[in-house]
């Protein structure tokens, strides 16, 4: 709209200028003909008044309004009046008006103000009167001979003479300036929206940053290389940097929850550890050396099964990464899936498993194979009956990668920042250990830990980067 208003203000100044213009031009084509046109009168007019002869001196007069004509007739005098020496009408135009040998001044008030306009000093230059308050103009001429005053020649002229040349030029100019604007508007409405859109789409976009950052795929590619592309290539560069950085902080908040919390459990575990063990030395002792009742036989294994399954407990939150063991051999993974086996077949699910290790690598067997058999496990129970898990285990570019998928309940967003915490776990079934330790253990080793859930796909994918050659 602006666009629209900016276009119409131009266009009505500019007419409004040119029609200025053409009103100040036809006022001075009026002046420049009327003193020319006075100049030859006067000298035409020598000699009839030293003569006295009126009738040449009308004939004189009236000569410029038979012979005009065309575009001319609007510079015709309205008003033609010889004065004689004594500012006493001699010959008119319109002798009604201004009857022989009369004071013109007497009777009609622009030409008193003439009159008055005559009487200075120098009476001898060609001059223009134009009355106040009056719609006519008036060119005097001296009619000079050999240097004597003979008389003023008086030539006047309506004011309506280039208002109406004005009125005919501003209508001309309303037509060619709505002309151009019918042409001009749809164009400039469709430039005003090919401008305006990108830019209204950047402000919306940019009003979402202090709220929540849009997508930079959201924002319009702009193939016009002016500012207004830039602008929206740097914006989205913008919102690149950010999201990137908004999604290091949330893993790096993630990472130090998830440090502290292990901090704390491990530290739990070993004061758990201590009495623990120490219950069930006495246990023990007490099975071997104590009374063997019924009832105190069945109270003693129901202690005993309380104590060992907070013993496995604890020891699942103990995970230590310098674990003894050989490197990792195709042998080891195939092992993972030979025990998975029986627990796949009993949800009649479809098993695609792809083992790409070739050789043996330089990592814990015995961490990697915990790592993939717990997320196994996993993907296993969160199946339905018939449904699909894809394991894949390769080694690119010294890391092993190992991805899983399943196809069953996704992990809804506000669950997956407290995934990897312990005793955290969407279903009846299960501890919430397995991810837990999968995190610890993969942590341990230097490694990294994606997923990825959504309706109808879950993935989980491992990448343990070689250890150093030392």
């Amino acid at each position: 709209m602006r666009v629209i208003g900016l276009v119409l203000i131009t266009a009505f100044v500019v007419t409004g200028s040119m029609a200025f213009r053409e009103y100040d031009a036809s006022r001075r084509d009026l002046v420049a003909h009327s003193a020319g046109l006075g100049r030859v009168l006067a000298d035409t007019l020598t000699a009839p008044m030293i003569h006295d002869d009126l009738w040449r001196a009308y004939e004189i007069i009236r000569s410029p309004q038979r012979h005009q004509s065309g575009e001319f007739d609007t510079l015709v005098a309205d008003i033609v009046v010889v004065l004689d020496a004594e500012f006493r009408s001699f010959v008119t135009t319109q002798p009604t008006r201004f009857p022989i040998g009369i004071n013109p001044g007497l009777n009609e008030d622009d030409f008193n103000f003439v009159r008055l306009s005559m009487q200075d000093d120098d009476i001898g230059r060609q001059r223009l009167v134009e009355p106040p308050q009056s719609d006519n103009l008036y060119m005097i001429t001296p009619v000079m001979a050999d240097g004597v005053l003979l008389g003023q020649l008086v030539l006047g002229y309506s004011r309506q003479v280039f208002i109406a040349r004005l009125n005919n030029h501003v209508k001309r100019s309303i037509l060619v300036t709505l002309l151009v604007l019918a042409v001009m508007l749809p164009f400039s409405v469709w430039w005003a929206k090919m401008l305006a859109d990108p830019l209204v789409t950047l402000v919306e976009a940019m009003k979402k940053v202090a709220v929540d950052l849009p997508d930079p795929a959201d924002i319009p590619d702009i193939p016009t290389g002016d500012e207004i592309g830039h602008l929206a290539v740097s914006f989205r560069s913008m919102l690149t940097d950010l999201r990137e950085k908004q999604e290091i902080e949330k893993q790096m908040l993630v990472t130090e929850r998830l440090a502290a919390v292990g901090r704390l459990s491990a530290g739990i575990a070993h004061e758990i550890n201590n009495p623990l063990g120490g219950m069930l030395n006495a246990l023990s002792t007490f099975r071997r050396h104590g009374s063997h009742d019924p009832l105190t036989e069945k109270t003693a294994s129901l202690l005993e099964r309380g104590l060992r399954q907070i013993k496995d407990t604890v020891g699942a939150l103990l995970v230590e990464a310098k674990v003894v063991s050989h490197s990792l051999t195709p042998d080891d993974i195939d092992d993972v899936h030979i025990l998975l086996q029986s627990a796949i077949e009993k949800k009649s699910a479809r098993f695609l498993w792809s083992n790409g290790v070739g050789e043996a690598v330089p990592l814990s067997s015995t961490l990697v194979r915990q790592v993939l058999l717990n997320l196994l496990q996993n993907a296993v129970q969160a199946i339905e009956s018939g449904g699909l898990i894809d394991c894949k285990v390769e080694v690119i570019n010294e890391h092993l990668i190992i991805a899983v998928e399943n196809d069953g309940g996704f992990i809804p967003a506000d669950r997956l920042p407290f995934l990897f915490e312990p005793f955290t776990t969407g279903r009846a079934e299960g501890n919430g250990l397995g991810l837990w330790v999968t995190y610890q253990i993969v942590q341990q080793l230097g490694g990294g830990l994606d997923v990825d859930s959504h309706p109808g796909l879950t993935r989980f994918v491992v990448d343990l980067p070689f250890p150093e050659q030392s």
